[in-house]
């Protein structure tokens, strides 16, 4: 039973093998009989073998050990249950193979009665705890009937993964009970009643799956001749070691998920999907890959083909970035089209192909100054226009995505202000009031989407609201919040426009939400926006001081963990964390500024000034005396 690891286990070694590891496991578990594992480091060749100590069949719960988290290269086989199996050690199995890089889930299934193994479905859910889960025996229904046994699965839940591999986090309690029967003729124990889906500790999530951004396109974007469509990322988890490329092309062409579908369309024919007997994908050794397509009876023009095309390799660039080429083909292997990824990024764009200029921040004399958004030159300028002269007077600022146009908000948060970043340009009568009694009961940062509206929220406790205003002009447009609790404090909206985030306020406790947007026409002829189904993702923050979107589906957010630690880390917009560090800590931080495009440095308004973070670096101060940095957005 149990697994089997072939790779290079960098954090385990022999220490983890067989007894304590480091963190004292094995007083922890101690009674809970471990299948046995095998595992074989490729660096030498060695192969150790755990040993097995006895389960209690009654009792508290008890933790199982989960997997150590092991490096990228380690595959990790299931192992078949043996002959004399008892019943603790074939759920111990059954869990052990749930966590391991087996396709089809095939050697769990048999530790399940043929019943059990033919009625469950693997692939609808993946449940995911905060450790592994513990198990405690249950007295049978029947204490004399010697071929009936219940065992109890239990744990904190702290997220699911739906059937469509979209990412929900959960805090509640996770209790489920496994039957298990003796066949009468072989005396062999299995399982005969199981939940369906999948339940691992979340090491061993992080260890089997891996987040990949599909890509859709924003539904009430222009669509007209020269428009760029807007792509819009979708993050979906797929099993890290088990064919993640097919995997992924097969979710894409399944369409988005649930939360996201309402506002973005895929160029796909309905029901399309890759040519039946197709089991694998992978790229040729010129970076190109080749798709067969079943598209039925639809007709694949060569403008919809490029844009298939484009959302394929967009998606791809998410998850194996040496793909340059796709080609599809029909399903009788005659070529419908190909595209290099250069002619798709002339099809649409992404946030993380958007490349500023310039990186703007508010001085000492109340202007909006720029610099050079590499980091290749440290002189600072005014801007260009009205906002860059003495007598602005400026709190805050966002620069539209074209840096054509900048929105101001009045150093006592009470007015709002548009105007062009051209020479000789006024600054002209602000195109917004607040009421408020306070600077903090006023305007908020402003936020420019890719469309070239401008939003911002009016805080004032009597009337308080989110706002649009279409090209930064006109009477503004309230947008609707159905399900909002609390008061917005911050506003940034994603550059494909179907996506906002809010830093939201109750009871003294600030939230980053996500918000979908959705676009209609009133009676009037004035546009119906709402922000709906608005989900948190931070949920293991305690309070959120700032954030902003720094990639497709990623954010940088400041603030304090549970427990009290002030921090600033990456999230994604599901409420999952990404791989890879978070940025170096900082002290004091106020406001924070990132780009789509991650080859950017993070900027930050600190106890120390405006300081910035470039790639492999420390933090590095710009200016003393400057405040509310912002990229284009």
């Amino acid at each position: 039973m149990g697994r089997h690891s072939v790779g290079a286990d960098r954090e385990g070694g022999a220490d983890r093998v067989g007894g304590a590891d480091r963190e004292g496991r094995a007083g922890r578990t101690r009674g809970v009989r471990r299948p046995v594992r095998a595992v074989a480091y490729a660096a030498c060749g060695a192969v150790l073998l755990a040993g097995c100590a006895s389960m209690p069949d009654s009792g508290d719960l008890r933790d199982v050990e989960s997997t150590p988290r092991q490096d990228a290269q380690v595959r990790v086989f299931a192992m078949p249950p043996s002959e004399d199996a008892q019943p603790p050690e074939i759920v111990q199995g059954f869990l052990e193979a749930l966590t391991s890089d087996d396709p089809h889930y095939d050697t769990a299934r048999k530790y399940l009665t043929a019943r059990a193994a033919q009625a469950w479905h693997p692939e609808w859910s993946t449940t995911v705890l905060a450790g592994a889960p513990a198990i405690r025996a249950v007295s049978p229904h029947n204490r004399e009937d010697t071929d009936d046994y219940l065992v109890r699965l239990a744990g904190d839940q702290v997220a699911t993964v739906d059937a469509q591999q979209s990412y929900t986090p959960v805090t509640r309690r996770y209790r489920q009970t496994l039957h298990l029967t003796r066949d009468k003729k072989s005396g062999q124990w299995r399982i005969d009643e199981l939940p369906q889906g999948v339940v691992m500790g979340k090491s061993d999530f992080q260890r089997n799956y891996l987040s990949v951004d599909k890509y859709y396109f924003a539904s009430n974007t222009p669509t007209g001749s020269g428009a760029r469509l807007a792509a819009v990322a979708d993050p979906v988890y797929v099993r890290r070691r088990v064919d993640p490329t097919t995997q992924i092309v097969r979710s894409l062409l399944n369409g988005p998920t649930r939360w996201l579908g309402p506002v973005v369309r895929s160029s796909f024919p309905t029901g399309a999907g890759l040519k039946k007997g197709v089991a694998s994908l992978a790229p040729d050794d010129q970076n190109k890959l080749t798709v067969p397509l079943e598209t039925g009876s639809a007709r694949v023009g060569e403008r919809r083909c490029a844009e298939m095309a484009t959302q394929l390799l967009f998606t791809l660039q998410s998850l194996t970035p040496t793909v340059e080429e796709v080609e599809l083909e029909r399903a009788d292997g005659h070529r419908l089209c190909d595209l290099p990824l250069g002619r798709a990024e002339a099809v649409a764009t992404h946030g993380s192909l958007q490349q500023p200029s310039y990186l703007y921040f508010i001085d000492d004399k109340h202007r909006l100054v720029r610099l050079s958004a590499d980091g290749n030159r440290t002189q600072t300028d005014p801007v260009p226009g009205a906002f860059g002269e003495s007598g602005a007077q400026l709190g805050s600022a966002a620069v539209s995505r074209d840096e054509h146009t900048a929105a101001g908000v009045s150093i006592d948060g009470g007015n709002l202000y548009v105007a062009s970043m051209a020479s000789g340009s006024s600054l002209g009568d602000p195109v917004l009031h607040s009421q408020g009694s306070a600077v903090e009961d006023r305007l908020t940062t402003p936020s420019w989407d890719g469309d070239g509206d401008l939003w911002v929220a009016d805080r004032d406790p009597k009337h308080a609201r989110l706002l649009v205003l279409e090209q930064g002009a006109g009477s503004p447009v309230e947008v609707r919040t159905p399900g909002l609790d609390g008061r917005i404090e911050a506003v940034r909206v994603a550059v494909d426009g179907v996506r906002v985030a809010l830093v939201v306020e109750k009871g003294g406790r600030r939230s980053l939400l996500i918000g979908r947007i959705e676009r209609d026409s009133g009676a009037n002829g004035r546009p119906v926006i709402s922000v709906l189904e608005l989900r948190s993702a931070t949920p293991e923050f305690e309070d959120v001081t700032d954030m902003s979107w720094a990639g497709d589906s990623r954010l940088v957010v400041a603030g304090r963990e549970e427990g009290g630690v002030k921090t600033m880390r990456y999230v994604q917009v599901d409420g999952s964390t990404p791989e890879g560090p978070a940025p170096t800590a900082l002290t004091g931080v106020k406001k924070i500024a990132a780009s789509e495009d991650d080859r950017l440095p993070l900027v930050a308004y600190s106890e120390d000034g405006i300081v910035r973070l470039p790639s492999g670096a420390q933090w590095q101060k710009v200016v003393k005396d400057g405040s509310a940095p912002v990229y284009p957005g």
